[in-house]
């Protein structure tokens, strides 16, 4: 019998919420990213140690004794949903997430796995899984020597890389990381090409495989948490925006379309949330209907997100279309977060398989 989900934000989930704003209010403003961003070098390693390792986030998911936080996937929700609002270039997503995550469903008490969640936990390595970020939960794993589309991999120190006889980790000076031009500016992608040989082996090839599925479980149902950061940053800046610019002497945001336009996506904004915390909910309390809860976040969340960041461009009309507003930053992070960790279709027919529908055409 299945518990009814809890879609509320708890005290503590509150708490770290205002701590981690305040630190991206300080730290990530708008200009600052975009600045970054230009050079080609988003990452900001100062604001990442404090974060990770300063504010103990990116071992939210691992438990005390091995470094970590011993906090859920509701926590790491919250931090993602800051995230996006700010569209910071971090791999908490990538390291913190889905590489912990994968390493979890692996044997914790096995001095290499121990050693390498401990390093993660602290906040001062980061790991990433070395496969295609559009890799959805359940899809076939890359087994070539060249694997592209990467995320963070620019700023790995260890890639967990899936080979036909298992999962290993590969020091990234063993490695070679190219990067490659990408559409979001804010998470750069990279090719990266291990050798057959080299690194530590860290599980067999089933185990790997279903350690593999929960990482890319467990992140495409936090996706949704950024995702639902990107939507709400996008509205807020828009209700802002049209209250202040003013045509025949009244504000735009008075006119009627205007607004049955934004109560529109008001109402995709709360139904977004409500999609998002069940997903972070199922993972947290390891909820058999977790897949199913995921797929609807992310068939959901993806288009909101980008609805979100289209209205934003458009209602901001000549500045939205500028390179020194953001609002180009969040089109992009959404447009590329649509296609990250399986598309809305993917997850549709996920969904559908999951329910004994015919999947849609």
């Amino acid at each position: 019998m299945s518990t009814q989900p809890d879609l509320l934000y708890s005290e503590t989930e509150d708490d770290l919420r205002a701590a981690v704003r305040s630190l991206l209010t300080d730290r990530s403003q708008a200009s600052g990213v975009l600045a970054r961003a230009e050079t080609g070098e988003p990452y900001d390693a100062g604001l990442w140690t404090s974060l990770a390792a300063d504010m103990g986030t990116a071992g939210l998911l691992v438990p005390e004794k091995l470094g970590g936080q011993g906090a859920t996937h509701r926590e790491a929700a919250v931090v993602l949903e800051e995230l996006g609002r700010t569209v910071t270039p971090a791999p908490y997503l990538s390291s913190s997430v889905i590489a912990t995550e994968t390493l979890l469903a692996l044997d914790s008490e096995a001095d290499e796995v121990a050693g390498l969640l401990k390093r993660l936990a602290g906040g001062r390595t980061v790991a990433v899984l070395a496969l295609p970020l559009s890799t959805a939960p359940g899809a076939g794993l890359s087994e070539g020597e060249t694997v592209t589309g990467v995320a963070d991999a620019v700023t790995a120190d260890v890639l967990l890389v899936p080979r036909p006889d298992g999962l290993y980790a590969v020091e990234r000076a063993d490695a070679t990381v190219v990067p490659q031009t990408a559409l979001d500016l804010t998470r750069p992608l990279a090719s990266v090409t291990v050798g057959d040989a080299g690194g530590t082996r860290l599980a067999d090839a089933e185990t790997a495989a279903a350690a593999v599925r929960r990482g890319l479980l467990a992140g495409a149902g936090l996706l949704a948490s950024e995702q639902l950061g990107v939507a709400e940053w996008c509205l807020e800046e828009t209700v802002r925006y049209t209250r202040e610019r003013h045509q025949f002497n009244r504000p735009v945001g008075s006119f009627q379309a205007l607004k049955h336009r934004m109560a529109q996506l008001w109402l995709e904004v709360v139904n977004a949330r409500a999609a998002a915390r069940n997903a972070a909910d199922a993972l947290a309390t390891g909820s058999a209907e977790a897949p199913l809860a995921v797929s609807v976040a992310q068939a959901y969340c993806s288009r909101v997100a980008v609805h979100a960041a289209e209205e934003c461009v458009q209602l901001h009309a000549g500045i939205g279309m500028t390179w020194e507003h953001p609002a180009h930053l969040y089109l992009k992070r959404a447009k590329a977060d649509e296609i990250a960790l399986g598309t809305p279709g993917r997850h549709r027919e996920a969904l559908a398989e999951l329910v004994s529908l015919p999947s849609p055409r």
